[in-house]
């Protein structure tokens, strides 16, 4: 679990201001779940399979002897608080969520105990339109956040009967060649063999290239659906790879499964995942629902824009510099600040008491392009002396009360 200092929350601020205006370009509303919820939500919800379920959530007895669960993923809990709160009896629900999850893995680049995500969450909709949907809003804000070498692996993992009949082939298959698996595979033939063709041992990969694929159990009404989300997703020019090997690693997923990837780096790191899951409102005890959603991780997102050849976020400056100095100075700067303030502008007010010198060198080291000087001689004449530090503006000894509309109309005016 890291600190996010300073330097580095501009640009988080920068892809979370980025997002909020994309979600609301497409008219889908913020909901803001608790951190804790009881673990059954997610032993439910998730599958108790799963290695998140299995291995890697923050699990502990809360005072009431409740057991309770850090999140380690948004869907769960934002489908309980949809299903709680009877959101779906207004209609179908367009919503996001951001914040922190946690997962016992372990720490690499790109990926901590505490991540953050950023989600999507469309629920009612099931048209294939709406998978499509979905896509797109995750692909144009990648994209318009400057990620390079985006590219969008699709799949289907069909509906819930389809499944159970591959599940009966790949088991077949799987035993049929469990000599050659690695063990992690083998424990998983019993508990959620899908989960196998996710398996990133090399020798594994190779031999699941002779496996039955998804495909060859779907049916004709499966197999139309992912038709109309491919058609979809070329007619907005989105670029796809099918991947028969994808699979989303949460059991509530059906149909329409991808992945969003970035070569950025060289490497091929995964920006974003999603797909659909209309068995999990049902199952969380709510309505029949059909629903698809993505996340992304904050944390890898972060990375590749920080390390790519791209134009850097820069951290806020202010506008105004105030140096003061003395007993009456030092008294009337505070009040002249917050003045400057309430007008609009990003003031930070140097109340070290230093020596004038030192005051200026930070006020340069601070970007601000202003400096407002105020001494004691200048407070009781109710004055203020202006400094141009970035342009040839020249000074200017002008009343506190027309401080912070001189500096508006320099900001927004030539440097000269």
């Amino acid at each position: 679990m890291v600190d996010l200092l300073p330097e580095v929350t501009g640009l988080w601020q920068h892809v979370e201001a980025t997002a909020r205006e994309h979600f609301r370009r497409a008219a889908v509303a913020e909901i803001r779940t608790p951190l804790l919820e009881v673990t059954e939500l997610f032993a439910r919800g998730i599958g108790e399979a799963t290695d998140v379920v299995g291995k890697e959530m923050y699990t502990f007895l809360d005072r009431g002897e409740r057991s309770c669960t850090l999140r380690p993923e948004g869907t769960a809990s934002v489908v309980r608080a949809v299903i709680q709160h009877g959101l779906l009896s207004q209609g179908p629900q367009r919503l996001w969520y951001g914040g922190p999850m946690f997962r016992y893995e372990r720490p690499q680049a790109g990926r901590q105990r505490q991540f953050h995500q950023i989600g999507l969450e469309l629920l009612g909709f099931a048209d294939a339109r709406s998978d499509v949907e979905a896509i797109a809003i995750a692909w144009d804000l990648l994209a318009d956040l400057g990620v390079g070498g985006l590219a969008l692996e699709l799949n289907t993992l069909g509906s819930p009967d389809d499944r159970v009949r591959y599940r009966s082939e790949l088991v077949a298959w799987l035993e049929a060649h469990r000599e050659q698996l690695d063990p992690d595979s083998l424990a998983r033939i019993a508990t959620n063999p899908l989960r196998v063709l996710d398996s990133k041992v090399p020798e594994t990969q190779t031999l699941l290239a002779g496996a039955p694929t998804l495909a060859d159990a779907l049916s004709g009404e499966s197999h139309e659906r992912f038709a109309a989300v491919r058609l979809g997703l070329e007619a907005l020019g989105i670029p796809f790879q099918l991947n028969p090997r994808l699979v989303r690693g949460l059991d509530y997923y059906s149909h329409t499964a991808f992945e969003i990837t970035s070569s950025q780096l060289g490497a091929q790191a995964t920006v974003c995942g999603g797909g659909r899951y209309d068995g999990l409102v049902q199952q969380l005890g709510g309505p029949d629902t059909p629903a698809i959603g993505w996340a992304l991780g904050m944390e890898r997102l972060v990375l590749l824009l920080s390390q790519a050849d791209r134009p850097s976020v820069a951290a806020a400056t202010p506008d105004l510099y105030v140096v003061s100095r003395g007993e009456a100075g030092e008294a009337a700067a505070l009040p002249l600040a917050r003045q400057c303030r309430a007008a609009g502008l990003a003031v930070e007010l140097d109340a070290s008491g230093a020596a004038f010198g030192k005051q200026f060198k930070r006020a340069d080291r601070s970007g601000a392009r202003f400096a407002a000087v105020i001494g004691d001689a200048e407070a009781g004449e109710g004055v203020v002396v202006l400094k141009d530090l970035r342009g040839e503006r020249p000074e200017q000894r002008l009343a506190c009360a027309e401080l912070a509309a001189t500096v508006l109309q320099a900001l927004v005016g030539p440097l000269s």
